[in-house]
């Protein structure tokens, strides 16, 4: 007779694997993942309703001959716009102003801040004061800030005319219009950029700064070897986003001059504004917009590749 143990009587019996339970099909997945676009709702709607919707709305207007003031329904006429504004010279014009505009405001206005966050990042005396004290025209509205230089620019009482002993209209002539309006724009937008490299300084450690004083190298070649490539990929995003935010520039500048004299400080939006508010051309302000928004994009992709490179060949 042979003894019948536990373990026999149980592989006798047969019995069964135990269910699987693969990951991610448990049945509580496929309720995460509604529950999860539940969460990001409240975020996701006001960019649609606020941004993507008007987006789309103003490219759908550009293929139109919208107007202001018109009885008749809305025509979808093509490409239309767009060849009129292919022959506009205008336009073209100060699409070119922009150009200069942004480059002349973006470049100082780098150089200037990468100096400025260098100086706030030492031990200095009352750093937490200077900071603050940079930081103040941000938390200026552009509004504000273009009255406030009209002011230190008026021809008769102006804070420049009277430390100059001049009466010189410099927003009103036509060759110091548009030099005056960029040192303005370098001035409002210089904290904004000073806070996003100084934030990049902030992470590069003392040490490697201590290793290399060490070694005898001098300040330019620690900057160099070490302070650039730590804060570079912040440096080349905030000088994109710099150059992108300037070439969409309106508040500041249409305040100052509206776009005077003579058109040398009309900045593309400034036209497109005109266009569509002062002519009622909507549509054709429109085409306007979608050309800038191209512009944009390819300088934005242009830029993200050049940054890629970059990285691979590091």
């Amino acid at each position: 007779m042979i003894p019948v143990t536990a373990a026999s009587a149980r592989s006798d019996q047969g019995s069964a694997p135990p269910p699987s339970t693969a990951p991610g099909k448990g049945p509580g997945r496929a309720g995460s993942g509604h529950r999860a676009w539940f969460l990001v709702l409240p975020a996701l709607i006001p960019i649609l309703l606020l941004s993507v919707g008007p987006l789309l709305y103003g490219i759908a207007l550009a293929f139109t001959d919208s107007q202001a003031g018109r009885t008749d329904p809305t025509q979808w006429i093509g490409l239309l716009n767009f060849q009129d504004l292919l022959r506009d010279t205008l336009f073209w014009e100060s699409f070119r102003i922009g150009l200069v505009w942004a480059v002349a405001v973006s470049v100082p206005q780098f150089l200037l801040a990468l100096g400025l966050a260098l100086l706030l990042n030492q031990n200095l005396r009352f750093r937490w004061l200077s900071r603050a004290l940079a930081i103040v025209p941000w938390a200026m509205p552009e509004v504000v800030v273009g009255i406030m230089w009209r002011l230190v620019y008026h021809p008769d009482a102006g804070l420049l005319n009277e430390t100059l002993g001049t009466h010189r209209d410099w927003l009103g002539s036509l060759s110091t219009a548009l030099p005056a309006v960029v040192v303005v724009g370098i001035w409002a937008r210089l904290p904004q950029v000073t806070v996003t490299l100084l934030a990049g300084l902030s992470n590069v450690p003392r040490e490697l700064h201590e290793a290399a004083a060490m070694d005898g190298a001098g300040a330019w070649r620690r900057f160099r070897a070490v302070t650039w490539p730590a804060i570079r990929p912040i440096a080349l995003a905030i000088s994109a986003l710099s150059f992108i935010w300037n070439v969409n520039s309106f508040a500041l500048v249409y305040v100052l001059t509206g776009g005077g004299p003579g058109g040398r400080t009309r900045l593309p939006m400034l036209f497109a504004y005109e266009e569509a508010f002062r002519y009622g051309q909507f549509g054709y302000a429109a085409a306007m917009g979608c050309v800038l928004v191209a512009v944009v994009s390819i300088l934005l992709a242009v830029h993200l590749v050049a940054r890629l490179k970059g990285d691979d060949d590091a």
